[in-house]
């Protein structure tokens, strides 16, 4: 099981072989803990190659190395939120999401051509209205509503599971304030990673 994406996927994971550093502290980290415990039978291997700061071109960049050589069987993406970022800073101007969208449907292409029996996992970019800056979380909020609904519709052509990120932190947010999940807007706490490694195994037990 690979999973990809930036750093809400990385998670502080560590160049080391050490089981409790390389998955990272993030929901990769947590999904591989309870299926292992789990089922041990299965002997599933995770990997985590989420990198701090990509956008989905960047993926496609190191996508040969890090997702197609790995010859995953389930392979499990989550990005759009610096694609995001990149129009908020000025460093693009894709705010109808565009080119995120053709360079997704690019790097799903190519993904199924190289590995056509992997099971595709696609997330859902989510945001909760904690980033610093106040004048800046209605465009933020439009953003990634455009780039989730991006997501889904692309889960959808490739026959993948979609995991509602953003529902799942909307139900989090009717037992604690949004803060409590996400402390910038972007990068979520221990109790928010949680729950994305429970809407993850949830999307996934409806498919496997």
């Amino acid at each position: 099981m690979l999973f990809q994406g930036d750093s809400i996927t990385h998670g502080g994971r560590g160049p080391t072989e050490d089981p409790n550093h390389v998955l990272g502290h993030s929901y990769p980290f947590l999904i591989a803990a309870d299926a292992a415990a789990r089922y041990p039978a299965m002997r599933w291997r995770f990997v985590n190659r989420g990198v701090s700061g990509d956008s989905v071109a960047d993926l496609a960049a190191r996508w040969p190395a890090d997702a197609v050589d790995l010859r995953p069987d389930v392979l499990s993406i989550l990005v759009g939120i610096n694609d995001v970022n990149q129009i908020m800073n000025g460093a693009s101007d894709d705010v109808d999401g565009h080119r995120f969208r053709t360079t997704y449907e690019a790097l799903l292409e190519r993904t199924r051509a190289e590995l056509p029996d992997v099971l595709l996992v696609l997330g859902e970019p989510f945001y909760l209205p904690t980033s610093p800056v106040l004048a800046d979380r209605a465009k933020w909020a439009d953003l990634v509503t455009g780039h989730a609904a991006i997501a889904r519709e692309l889960a959808s052509e490739y026959g993948a599971v979609f995991v509602p990120y953003q529902r799942a932190m909307n139900v989090a947010v009717s037992r604690a304030p949004a803060e409590y999940w996400i402390w910038d807007g972007i990068h979520p706490t221990y109790a928010g990673q949680r729950v994305l490694a429970d809407a993850w195994l949830e999307a996934f037990a409806g498919r496997a």
